[in-house]
């Protein structure tokens, strides 16, 4: 993660930030690479996301090196995600990814040192770009409503009741009875 400047949202920031704080106290080695992701991030608000970029629960493919293009949704651990398709941002590849946007590349430090070059090729899902065009449909979303398909005239009234309420004496008690 050299040279790269990230774009995280606030919760995004947050959840690496609580994994840095866990991290150093493990003395994990992913948590200096935690640091820098951090240093080089910057926040952006959640409605200023472009669908192009990669956030947590972001549906990714991307190519790291030469290799084959991988399509992987980047979770926060690995349990929240069926086995291989989840890409835990504890990770050194899924948190080199998560910040970036299509088209972007750069290279990615591992925990031993070396550095690989990782390219984000896209960002098939996007979970606000995603919630932004739900909330886009339903307000241009106009309800159907009801309508009248079938009027009884008013003196019709089922099994020739009254269209009356009636209230016969005796049976509300009143406080007498209690």
């Amino acid at each position: 993660m050299t040279g790269t400047v990230y774009r995280l949202t606030a919760k995004d920031f947050a959840v690496l930030e609580a994994m840095l704080m866990r991290r150093r106290a493990f003395a994990d080695p992913i948590a200096p690479m935690l640091e820098r992701k951090l240093a080089a991030s910057s926040v952006i608000a959640t409605a200023a996301v472009e669908p192009d970029l990669a956030t947590l629960d972001s549906r990714v493919i991307f190519r790291v090196g030469g290799g084959s293009s991988e399509t992987r949704t980047l979770v926060r651990a690995e349990a929240s995600a069926p086995v291989g398709s989840g890409l835990p941002v504890g990770t050194w590849r899924g948190l080199c990814l998560l910040g970036m946007s299509a088209g972007q590349s750069t290279l990615a430090e591992r925990p031993d040192g070396r550095t690989e070059p990782i390219l984000l090729e896209d960002v098939a899902y996007q979970p606000e770009a995603a919630r932004r065009a739900a909330q886009d449909r339903a307000a241009g979303w106009r309800g159907h409503g009801l309508k009248l398909v079938y009027s009884a005239p008013a003196d019709d009234w089922p099994l020739g009741g009254r269209g009356k309420i009636r209230q016969t004496e005796g049976d509300d008690p009143g406080p007498s009875a209690a």
